[in-house]
């Protein structure tokens, strides 16, 4: 991996308290700003650019509580969302939370049978459960999400997938991915870790599970209707399903991220399980023309770019388009050399091939 440079992201204490700067987990530029959300909250923050042009530094913090913007499932408003996707696209910012289940960990003051008790125990969340469309309004000249705007005299408002047509829920019949809706993420069971928007498609890739050395992206139809619109509904496809499942021949690694580029995806790869590497930028070539169910492997799918991970650390989880063929790449439990003194964390710009 070859660095092109680094930007500094700087953030605010409420988020450096909340752990927010060392457990990133998406990123999305839009202009002037990055939209940023890590896994420990139930927000999304907003960074401004410091130069329009080539920026070295995003910061001036803003703090977006989901639950003030949409409801959310669970019944304590500010439980984690374990937000690991981020999509911007039209007038809608979109967020999705893992879906996923999670085992208690051993920590070091524990041992015998209290350390093997917690191993056993698995808990749910249900603000993970989400999949929202935020609008997003120019307010003083700045991107941001707000409860609804009026576009062309079309007002749109805040929506969320939620009730029967739950993610988890539509999957208790899957052939493929019900056996694991059971299985915490960590263990290769559901883990949703990127989404992707482009036109009326909207692609979430997964962490886990992998089959066999295939990975795994749902794509759905995403709309609303004038009597609930805050309420997102999923277009049925061909075969009476409101989701289509893509494979996708990443040399056994699941999916960190997704990113649009023109019509290709750039997939983010790592390994599924609690494991520090290998990392890949791959690119699926022509994926929103796709029309079927796809079995993504040879001239469809290349590698990219190879990336750096530390031992313990320094964990690829979140990619955006930068501009002129660059990627920006932030990190989960960055290493101790990405933290600065003041708060900020670095980030990568990459450069992509060709």
């Amino acid at each position: 991996m070859t660095v092109d440079h680094t930007v500094r992201l700087r953030f605010s204490e409420d988020s450096q308290a909340a752990s927010t700067h060392t457990n990133l987990s998406a990123v999305r530029r839009d202009g002037p700003v990055l939209w940023i959300a890590g896994d420990e909250t139930a927000t999304v923050e907003r960074l401004l650019a410091d130069s329009p042009d080539r920026p070295t530094e995003f910061g001036d913090e803003a703090r977006f509580r989901l639950a003030d913007l949409v409801d959310l499932p669970g019944a304590d408003a500010d439980e984690e969302a374990d937000v690991e996707g981020l999509a911007r696209t039209g007038h809608f910012l979109w967020a999705v939370g893992s879906h996923s289940l999670r085992r208690k960990q051993i920590r070091d003051r524990h041992d015998g049978p209290k350390a093997l008790k917690r191993l056993a125990r698995i808990e749910g969340q249900d603000n993970r459960q989400i999949l929202v469309r935020l609008p997003v309004a120019d307010v003083d000249g700045v991107p941001t999400p707000v409860r609804e705007i009026e576009v062309d005299g079309v007002v749109h408002r805040a929506a969320a997938l939620s009730g029967r047509d739950d993610l988890r829920r539509l999957l208790r019949d899957d052939e493929h991915l019900a056996p694991f809706l059971p299985i915490p993420g960590k263990d290769n069971g559901l883990d949703i870790e990127g989404i992707a928007v482009r036109d009326d498609r909207v692609y979430l890739g997964l962490r886990g599970p992998v089959l066999r050395g295939w990975a795994f992206v749902l794509e759905l139809r995403p709309y609303v209707t004038e009597d609930d619109p805050s309420r997102l509904r999923l277009r049925l496809f061909e075969d009476g399903r409101p989701y289509r499942k893509h494979v996708l021949d990443l040399n056994g690694l699941g999916i960190r991220d997704l990113c649009p580029d023109g019509d290709d995806l750039l997939v983010l790869a790592g390994p599924t399980m609690s494991l520090d590497g290998p990392v890949w930028i791959y690119r699926w070539h022509g994926a929103s023309r796709v029309e079927m169910p796809s079995v993504v492997r040879g001239k469809l799918i290349s590698r990219e770019l190879e990336l750096t991970y530390g031992e313990g650390d320094d964990h690829a989880e979140g990619m955006s388009l930068f501009g002129d063929g660059r990627v920006l790449v932030v990190y989960d439990s960055p290493a101790a050399a990405r933290l600065t003194a003041d708060g900020a964390v670095i980030a990568d710009v990459l450069r992509l091939p060709g």
